[in-house]
């Protein structure tokens, strides 16, 4: 063992292995090339061992401070496992991204011994203070990516080859039904494949069977396959007490005890004959096995070893919502809650694609104005489907299909969606995932496949955050360190009025920029108004009379006043009557919303009004040279907090918008009550005119409540963003400059090793 493993180890706080690594003869050499299985013969125990992984990492992808360029320093992460159908592209070197992830990880463990050593005083405001600070550090949220489908089009193959496992998913399963949400993400906590599996609500189920008892239309292939799956035949001849009857449930006591079912595997292919009776809808009809994916809300599977998961979730949705209530507002909010949206469909079909197409169209409001989508990639599945050639021409034949495809998609796009083109990044995949496994005319890349995986790696390794928690970290330590003095009293005293002032004058230049958006908004939504009132009997003739072929429409109408006023028409597109009511208001408001809020990080919300903030504690450190570790505090504590408000508007946009829509639902509650109490001769015309009238009746108060609401939520909004600016920035300010104590440890040295942390990942903004 030479001197740098033995610094090593000592630096890491493992000298007690000083004497296993000089007994197995290691030096610089060796130990830059330990695999896992030696570090695990080595260091047997579970914690010593994360802990040198932990530091092992570090030192392995960060440029080493005695030769920057030794290469030795570009390995892969020892913890990476290979998949037996990993693309080279997973196994390609990423030292950026693996650092900042490492950077994370030892500024994680410096906080948590900072925050040891801070006194447990009582009544020691300060401390909690700082407490606190170190705790919000622990905060990072999952990116979603939402992925869509019909059956058939290939998402079961595509998840599969993303994510590493040939055999998880059985072709045709994930979603072949209407409503079940399938979640893939890494298992950080354990090397067992798991899934939770999250039922509705055994009231909701029983609501749905008198649904479908009473009103199950001939063709209503949708409910007729759900009964069927769950009770066979039986469903025909019982009511629906009896088909509540718990002999129906005993492989799933959790659905009737609200529970949620846990499963833990070996492999991936144990967990997949585990789960397809919860997310399959085929079947044979005489094969008499019960499938209970009817009464299934959510299934979240976790895999190990997934390094491309770490922060990404994969959420194959449904393509329309459900009638249950309670799983079509977790559709809601999933689809909501997607950065990037993933279109899947096959190939020879992609254009003519009416599901595929429509996912567009029915989602649309979500994924925008109404969530935070940024991205729209639209894949095509089955590339290599190119027919019977010749060896030497078929890979000739498939790029040259494929690029094909991806001009006629992008035409389409952007003929058919120009709303949908000026808000998200619009971009095309050609896929195969048949060769992707066997490479027998294809090379990996041609399949695309790693493109979707560099889409992943690029998701799960957000640089911003990783310098944003670096830089949260510094700020605590430059305040704690700069606690410890008592010798600049008056500085602090003028800095602190100075402060204050910065942020008085700068919360009125914020509200007058959100009053002026405030009165824009109100504008708009004053001629949407006029413009609903004008048209929505108008409006409501045209739905509640769909031509000469009329036939059946009195079930379609019965089912929609049951329903919320959500309906199938015959050509199997989803209405919404709230929706048709409320869309002069939505498109009166739609640019200006955009604008206000977009979904893009490149410009933040209310026009920029929140990145516009500042107090410029940056240029005082000059003018207050004496409390410039308190400053630097305050400037991180700045960039924090408007990240912070950028999330609550986030959240908050989506509610706001969606509240148009909601209070027209709201009014139209009764007269969808009323409408469905009509049974037998003229009920159809006694619904229609039900309608009608409630339209007439309501339409000069309706749209001027939605318009009301909105404003209030506005009102709201900016209420509770300047109340979180003015508190948390005075709280900040009167702590790191009014609040002195020699008590706290002097933390310079771990404030030296961030702030080299923290240099570094400013020097490379681009680790992709």
């Amino acid at each position: 063992m030479d001197d740098f493993v033995f610094n090593k180890l000592s630096e890491w706080g493992l000298s007690k292995l000083i004497q296993t690594f000089k007994d197995e003869e290691i030096d610089e050499d060796h130990f830059y090339n330990l695999e896992d299985e030696e570090i695990k013969e080595l260091i047997p125990k579970v914690g010593p061992r994360k802990t040198f992984k932990r530091h092992f990492k570090l030192l392995k992808v960060l440029p080493s401070t005695s030769d920057a360029n030794d290469t030795r320093n570009m390995d892969m992460d020892p913890r990476e496992e290979s998949s037996q159908c990993q693309s080279p592209s997973v196994k390609r070197k990423r030292p950026n991204s693996a650092a900042e992830e490492s950077i994370m990880w030892e500024v994680h463990g410096i906080m948590k011994e900072v925050k040891t050593k801070i006194p447990n005083e009582e009544e020691s405001e300060l401390n909690d203070f700082l407490k606190n600070k170190i705790s919000d550090l622990e905060t990072r949220k999952r990116m979603l990516v939402g992925v869509f489908g019909r059956t058939g089009a290939g998402k079961s193959s595509l998840i599969n080859a993303i994510v590493g496992e040939k055999n998880l998913l059985p072709s045709g399963s994930v979603c072949a039904c209407t409503s079940v949400m399938f979640k893939v993400e890494a298992n950080n906590d354990s090397k067992k494949y798991e899934a939770e599996i999250e039922f509705i609500k055994k009231e909701e189920w029983k609501e749905e069977l008198w649904f479908y008892k009473n009103l199950l239309e001939d063709d209503d292939d949708d409910a007729r396959e759900k009964m069927t799956a769950l009770y066979r035949t039986d469903w025909e001849s019982k009511s629906v007490e009896e088909l509540m009857d718990k002999k129906y449930f005993k492989e799933i006591p959790e659905f009737l005890s609200s529970d949620k079912k846990k499963l833990k595997c070996d492999s991936a292919e144990e967990l997949r004959d585990k789960i397809v009776k919860y997310i399959s809808a085929s079947y044979e009809e005489d094969d008499g096995v019960r499938q209970y994916w009817p009464l299934v809300e959510c299934v979240t599977v976790r895999l190990p070893n997934k390094e491309l998961l770490q922060h990404v979730t994969l959420v194959d949705l449904p393509g329309n919502g459900d009638r249950n209530k309670t799983r079509n507002n977790m559709w809601k909010k999933m689809v909501g809650s997607c950065s990037t949206v993933w279109i899947v469909a096959d190939i020879n079909r992609a254009v003519a694609e009416k599901d595929a197409w429509e996912i567009l169209q029915n989602a649309n409001s979500l994924m925008g104005n109404g969530g935070e989508c940024q991205r729209i990639h639209f894949i095509c599945t089955k590339s290599d489907d190119v027919g019977v050639q010749s060896e030497a021409n078929v890979r000739v034949c498939v790029l040259k299909r494929n690029q094909q495809a991806k001009r006629q998609v992008n035409k389409e796009f952007k003929k058919e969606y120009k709303q949908c083109s000026e808000q998200f990044s619009f971009e095309v995949f050609t896929v195969s995932c048949k060769e992707f496994h066997n490479s027998v005319h294809l090379q990996p890349d041609d399949t695309e496949i790693p493109k979707l995986q560099d889409v992943l790696q690029s998701l799960n390794n957000n640089h911003s955050e990783a310098l944003n928690y670096v830089s949260g970290a510094r700020g605590i330590l430059s305040l704690i360190q700069g606690t410890r003095s008592r010798e600049v009293d008056d500085s602090k005293m003028k800095a602190c009025s100075d402060l204050e002032e910065k942020m008085q004058h700068q919360l009125e230049v914020f509200q007058k920029a959100i009053d002026e958006i405030y009165r824009t908004f109100e504008r708009c939504l004053t001629e949407g108004v006029k413009e609903s009132q004008d048209s929505c009997e108008r409006q409501m003739h045209s739905m509640l009379h769909p031509g000469k072929k009329s036939g059946g429409f009195h079930k379609t109408l019965k089912f929609a006043v049951m329903n919320n006023g959500v309906f199938k028409a015959k050509n199997r597109r989803k209405k919404n009557i709230n929706m048709t009511l409320s869309s002069k208001l939505i498109g009166c408001i739609d640019e200006e919303f955009r604008m206000t809020f977009p979904n893009e990080d490149k410009s933040g919300p209310f026009k920029g009004a929140i990145d516009s903030f500042s107090l410029d504690t940056e240029g005082m450190i000059n003018s207050y040279k004496d409390v410039d570790l308190q400053l630097r505090f305050l400037k991180t504590e700045e960039d924090k907090l408007k990240t912070k408000l950028k999330k609550i508007i986030r959240e908050d946009k989506k509610t706001i918008y969606s509240s148009l829509t909601e209070t027209i639902e709201e009014n139209m509650q009764k007269c969808y009550t009323d409408a469905a109490k009509f049974t037998g001769n003229g009920s159809l015309e006694n619904m229609r005119c039900t309608i009608k009238k409630h339209v007439h009746d309501k339409k000069d108060t309706m749209f001027q409540m939605a318009k009301d609401n909105m404003l209030k939520q506005l009102k709201k909004l900016r209420g509770k963003i300047l109340e979180t600016l003015e508190e948390t920035l005075m709280e900040s300010i009167e702590r790191s400059l009014w609040t002195d104590d020699c008590s706290f440890p002097d933390v310079s040295l771990e404030l030296a090793r961030v702030e080299t942390f923290y240099s570094q990942l400013e020097a490379n903004p681009n680790p992709n």
